[in-house]
C-alpha cells in the first residue's frame, strides 16, 4: 500500500507494468477495483440479510470510495451504501516507521478519500502506530479534529491493551458504529494465557468497539463469550467486531489445506514477503469467495453464528498488487 500511495501522489496512478501474476488470461483486462467493491458488497448483502444492523468495515484501499480512484471523483455509491465505515492504518503515525509521523503528503492524500466516506455518513476508524505518550496524545487530537475515531496502537502486532484509559471514554450503550467514540484493535491474543484471561482483560476496559479475531489460538469464540465481551467495565455496552482478511489467505486459518503448500489452488497467488504464511489471492475467484461467504459453512457464517456485531475486512487494497 505504501509504495502505491506515494506513486499515486506523484503520478496519479499513471503507468504500472504488470508482473507475471497479472498477465494470465483470467487476470488481463479486469477491473481489479470493481472486483473488490463487488466482493465487499456481496459480503455486506449476505450479512445484513441474515443479521440486520451487522456492521461492515473495510480497512485500507480507501480509493474504492470513488469511481475513478481520485479524491474529487464521483462517489462509488453502491459501495458506500454497502459499508458502515472505513478503517485506515498509519494515517498520522506509522506509515514509514512505528512511532514516527506519517508524511503530510500521504496523510492529506488519504484524508481526501476518507472525507468522501465521512461525508456519506460513514464512521472512520484510524489506527495509528505510536507508543510515545506525546505522539499517542497528538494522534488522538488530530483524528478528533478530523472527525475520525482512532486508536493509538502501541504494538504493530496488535497484541496489547494500552494501560491508559480509552480516548473519549464513556458509559454509553453503543449499538451502532456511528455512536462509537473510540475502539480497541486487539486481533492477536498470543500474550493471553487463556480465552478467559482474554475475556476478562477486555471486560475490564471501557472501549466502545473491540476489533478481535474469531479464534483464540485454534479455538473459536462462542456466542456466549462474545456476549460477555459486550460488557464495558463501567456498565455500558460495546460492539464486538470480527477481523477477517479477504485479500490474502493465511496458512494458520481453519480453511487451510496442507496440500496447498505444494499444489496451490487456482485462486492463490504469491506469498506476501512481509508476512510469511500469507498469500495473495485472486479475490474475484468463485472458489475463494465460497470460503469467505458464498456457502453456509463460510468464514462469514461462522462470524455471524458467533454473534459478532460486524466484520472488519482486511487486505482490501489487494487490488494494488494486481495493478502493478
Amino acid at each position: 500500500m505504501k509504495k502505491l500511495v506515494l506513486l499515486a501522489i506523484a503520478l496519479a496512478f499513471l503507468g504500472c507494468d504488470k508482473d507475471n501474476d497479472s498477465t494470465t488470461p483470467d487476470i488481463e483486462n479486469r477491473n481489479f477495483r470493481q472486483d473488490m467493491r463487488n466482493f465487499v458488497i456481496g459480503i455486506s448483502q449476505k450479512a445484513k440479510s441474515i443479521k440486520p444492523g451487522f456492521a461492515v468495515i473495510p480497512q485500507n484501499g480507501i480509493e474504492l470510495v470513488t469511481v475513478n480512484g481520485e479524491a474529487d471523483g464521483s462517489p462509488s455509491q453502491d459501495y458506500l451504501n454497502a459499508i458502515d465505515g472505513n478503517g485506515q492504518e498509519d494515517l498520522f503515525y506509522g506509515y514509514d516507521n512505528d512511532d514516527q509521523a506519517t508524511p503530510t503528503s500521504v496523510s492529506n492524500y488519504l484524508k481526501g478519500f476518507l472525507n468522501v466516506s465521512k461525508s456519506n455518513r460513514k464512521t472512520i476508524l484510524v489506527t495509528d502506530y505510536c507508543s510515545s505518550p506525546s505522539k499517542s496524545s497528538n494522534s488522538y487530537q488530530v483524528n478528533t479534529v478530523s472527525g475520525y475515531i482512532s486508536y493509538a496502537a502501541p504494538k504493530r502486532d496488535l497484541t496489547a491493551i494500552p494501560a491508559t484509559a480509552p480516548n473519549n471514554s464513556n458509559d454509553a450503550v453503543v449499538a451502532n458504529l456511528s455512536q462509537a467514540k473510540n475502539f480497541l484493535y486487539l486481533i492477536n491474543s498470543e500474550n493471553f494465557t487463556s480465552k478467559l484471561a482474554f475475556i476478562n482483560a477486555v471486560k475490564a476496559t471501557n472501549y466502545d468497539v473491540i476489533i478481535m479475531d474469531l479464534f483464540f489460538n485454534d479455538e473459536q469464540f462462542t456466542a456466549v463469550e462474545i456476549n460477555q465481551l459486550r460488557n464495558k467495565a463501567n456498565g455500558g455496552k460495546r460492539m464486538v467486531i470480527c477481523y477477517m482478511s479477504i485479500g490474502e489467505s493465511e496458512n494458520y486459518r481453519y480453511y487451510w489445506q496442507p496440500s496447498w503448500h505444494t499444489s496451490k489452488p487456482d485462486w492463490m497467488a504469491t506469498e506476501n514477503p512481509d508476512w510469511p504464511g500469507n498469500f495473495k489471492v485472486k479475490y474475484w475467484n468463485e472458489d475463494w469467495q465460497k470460503i469467505i461467504y458464498k456457502n453456509n459453512n463460510s468464514y462469514l457464517n461462522k462470524i455471524i453464528d458467533a454473534n459478532f456485531d460486524g466484520v472488519y475486512l482486511d487486505i482490501i487494497d489487494a487490488f494494488e498488487y494486481f495493478e502493478r
